[in-house]
C-alpha cells in the first residue's frame, strides 16, 4: 500500500499528536499545521515540517498542500469543551464547522481524495439504549455536538459529489498517553476524568469532583467507555489505509472498547496504581450526562485490523501517570 503524504491539523493537541506519532512510527510521510491555542509544540516530533497557523487560513492551507503534495488528511483541530460549547456556541460552530467547511474546500482544490474526521460519541446526546451503535439517532444536546454532526453531514455531502472519501471515527472517553511518555494530554485544566485523577494522586489537585451519585448504574456513579489514545491513534492509521484502498468507500465508526467503568471504578483504580487514596467529593449530576455511555464497537472490529493493545484500565492510568510525571519535568515542575 502507497503511503501517500498526510497533513495532520491540530497535530501539536492531544490526541493529534499520538496520532502523528503512530504515523511516523510506521513511515507515513507527516505534516502538521495547528495554532497552539490548546496544543503545544513540543508534542510535535523532531524532523515533522510544522506550521503555526489556523484551518481557517485557506491560502495557507493551499501553500501546505502544494509544498508538502498533501494527499490525505487526519483532521483534529477544534474545540471540545462541553460547557463552553454551550455558553458560546458561535465559537464552535465557527471553529468545528465552518472551519471544517475551508478546510474541505481546500483539500478539494489541491486533489487531496482522503479526510480522517475526529469526531465524536456527543454527536448521539443521550442515547435511548447503551451500548449505542453507529446507527443509533443522532440527536446532540450540546453545540460541541452539534458541530462535530454538521461537519459530518459535510463529509458525507461533498464524497457524494467529489471524489473524495472519509471515515468519521466518533470517539468515546479518550485517556491516557503514548507508553513511551512522547506525549499526553497536556492541557492545564483539563475536565478528563483520568487525568483529574492522575493529577489528584501527584498532588496538583486537592480532590477529584465526584458528579452525581444517583445514576442507574451499579455504584450510582456514571459508566463511560475509557479507550487509550494509542490505541486510538491506530485506528486513524487503519482508517486512512482502509480508504486509500478502497476510494470508493466512506466509513463511520464508534472508537471504544465495548465495556465501561464507572467513575468510582477509574478512581479505584487510580489508587491501586498509586498506592495512595485520592479525595473524593460527591456534587451534583451535570445537566446532560447520562447514566452509562459505552460504544458498540462490533463495526470497527469487522471493518478494519483494529486489535487494541492498551485495553486495560490500570495500564491507561499507568500511562496517564507516566506523562503526568513528564509533563512536570517539561514545564520544571517540582
Amino acid at each position: 500500500m502507497t503511503k501517500v503524504p498526510v497533513l495532520v491539523t491540530g497535530g501539536a493537541g492531544y490526541i493529534g499528536s499520538h496520532a502523528v506519532l503512530a504515523l511516523v512510527d510506521q513511515g507515513w510521510p507527516v505534516a502538521v499545521i495547528d495554532n497552539l491555542t490548546t496544543g503545544f509544540r513540543f508534542a510535535v516530533p523532531a524532523g515533522v515540517p510544522f506550521y503555526h497557523g489556523d484551518i481557517a487560513d485557506e491560502a495557507l492551507l493551499a501553500r501546505i498542500f502544494a509544498e508538502q503534495a498533501t494527499r490525505a488528511v487526519l483532521h483534529f483541530a477544534g474545540s471540545i469543551i462541553v460547557p463552553e460549547s454551550v455558553a458560546d456556541p458561535l465559537k464552535y460552530y465557527r471553529n468545528n464547522t465552518a472551519n471544517s467547511r475551508t478546510l474541505i474546500a481546500a483539500a478539494l482544490a489541491a486533489g487531496v481524495r482522503h479526510i480522517i474526521f475526529s469526531s465524536t460519541a456527543a454527536t448521539y446526546g443521550i442515547p435511548a439504549s447503551s451500548p449505542v451503535a453507529e446507527d443509533s439517532a443522532k440527536l446532540p444536546i450540546n453545540p460541541y455536538g452539534m458541530s462535530k454532526l454538521m461537519t459530518e453531514i459535510m463529509l458525507a455531502d461533498v464524497a457524494r459529489a467529489a471524489p473524495i472519501n472519509y471515515c468519521a471515527l466518533r470517539y468515546f472517553n479518550v485517556a491516557g498517553a503514548d507508553p513511551q511518555a512522547r506525549s499526553g494530554q497536556s492541557t492545564a485544566g483539563a475536565t478528563h476524568l483520568i487525568k483529574v485523577a492522575v493529577e489528584a494522586a501527584l498532588g496538583k489537585r486537592d480532590h477529584v469532583a465526584v458528579f452525581g451519585s444517583d445514576f442507574a448504574t451499579p455504584d450510582g456513579t456514571g459508566v463511560r467507555d475509557y479507550i487509550h489514545v494509542s490505541d486510538l491513534a491506530e485506528a486513524h492509521v487503519l482508517a486512512l489505509a482502509a480508504l486509500i484502498a478502497d476510494p470508493a468507500q466512506s466509513l463511520t465508526l464508534n472508537c471504544g472498547y465495548g465495556r465501561g467503568f464507572s467513575v468510582l471504578e477509574v478512581l479505584d483504580a487510580v489508587d491501586r496504581v498509586t498506592n495512595r487514596r485520592i479525595d473524593r467529593r460527591f456534587a451534583g449530576r451535570r445537566a446532560g450526562d447520562p447514566d452509562a455511555l459505552i460504544a458498540d464497537n462490533r463495526r470497527i472490529t469487522a471493518t478494519l485490523p483494529w486489535v487494541p493493545r492498551h485495553a486495560d484500565l490500570d495500564v491507561i492510568v499507568n500511562h496517564a501517570l507516566a506523562w503526568e510525571r513528564r509533563l512536570s519535568e517539561i514545564r520544571g515542575e517540582g
